[in-house]
């Protein structure tokens, strides 16, 4: 069992529902957002941006246990947010260097732990792209670097959220079927590495082992795994970690991630809760590129409502509570 200090119980209270399960919303999206924007055939700017993020906090968090935003762009959407949702700031530079080989992390150089506390953060959340089987001196790295955050969220008595993202140096496609059948070994085996005690990690945020789109019965292309299969996968990865553990929505559509919700429930896994991003709000560039606020607005107060509450209730029916998986300790920690 994972044990927290009595503040960062608190926080993780104020990032979740009453039961204990966590249902996020994401948007501290940079590159990928400004990538939506400039196919839409826009120059994007700090105000698209800005502007973007504040509407979907003002509009969504009301269904929201809390909201996840990067402090580059998303300040001015963390104060549009519903006084209920707590708030997650991302520590990390968006994207990687691909001209270096090990996808190395970085931080953002004008901020710190006690400064994005000092925003208003409940919690740090921080991505790590990480391959299992890379090169020992580049996860060393990756270790070492994962230790000192652990540390600083520890020193400032916050929870902090690792977000794992699976790769395979020598598969250049993520999404393909030669990746997919290597996928649950990268991403349970990850797991195991990062939830040991040295990294001081509270939540991870991961993906699920699998590729649905190649589940027997899921997609329409070749088959990686038996549904059978797919759910010993599951199954295994809740048994990677101790921790608490929230499952990232990794751009599908809405409907693919409840079902694949559903689907590892009856695995039998214990994931407590979703940070979803991209599945609930992406449409809505769109009408907020071409037509401007007004209607962004409309389409986040109709379809962005409705995937979010048709997820909040997969999610409340399928999800497991962190309670079961956290103590607190009797007295603050000693540092």
């Amino acid at each position: 069992m994972h044990t927290i200090t009595p503040g960062k119980k608190a926080a993780m209270d104020r990032l979740s529902t009453k039961d204990g399960v966590i249902s996020a919303l994401a948007i501290d999206q940079r590159g990928a957002l400004k990538k939506m924007i400039h196919a839409l055939g826009t120059e994007p700017t700090t105000e698209h941006i800005e502007g973007f993020k504040k509407l979907v906090s003002s509009e969504l968090t009301p269904y929201a246990s809390s909201i996840l935003l990067d402090p580059e762009y998303g300040l001015p959407a963390a104060k549009s947010r519903h006084e209920d949702a707590g708030l997650l700031l991302a520590y990390e530079k968006t994207g990687y260097d691909a001209t270096t080989p090990g996808r190395l992390p970085d931080l953002l150089a004008d901020w710190s732990v006690l400064r994005l506390k000092e925003q208003g953060a409940d919690a740090i959340k921080f991505l790590l792209y990480y391959d299992v089987d890379e090169d020992p001196e580049i996860n060393h790295q990756k270790h070492v670097f994962t230790e000192r955050l652990g540390s600083e969220c520890a020193e400032e008595d916050l929870p902090f959220y690792l977000e794992l993202v699976s790769y395979d140096a020598q598969i250049a496609d993520a999404n393909s079927l030669e990746y997919a059948k290597v996928k649950p070994h990268k991403v349970n085996e990850m797991m195991k590495e990062f939830s040991k005690p040295q990294y001081k990690v509270d939540v991870l945020k991961v993906e699920v082992p699998v590729n649905m789109n190649f589940v027997e019965g899921f997609g329409t292309a070749e088959v990686a795994y038996t549904k059978e299969e797919a759910a010993k996968y599951f199954l295994e990865q809740s048994q990677a970690t101790d921790l608490p553990f929230i499952f990232l929505s990794a751009g599908v559509s809405t409907q693919l991630f409840q079902e694949t919700l559903v689907f590892a429930n009856e695995a039998g896994s214990t994931f407590n809760g979703v940070l979803c991003g991209r599945a609930t709000w992406k449409n809505g560039v769109k009408p907020f590129v071409e037509a401007g606020e007004t209607a962004a607005r409309e389409w986040l107060k109709t379809e962005g409502r409705e995937n979010i509450e048709s997820l909040n209730k997969v999610v409340n029916q399928t999800a497991s509570s962190w309670y079961k998986k956290v103590q607190v300790a009797e007295t603050a920690m000693t540092k």
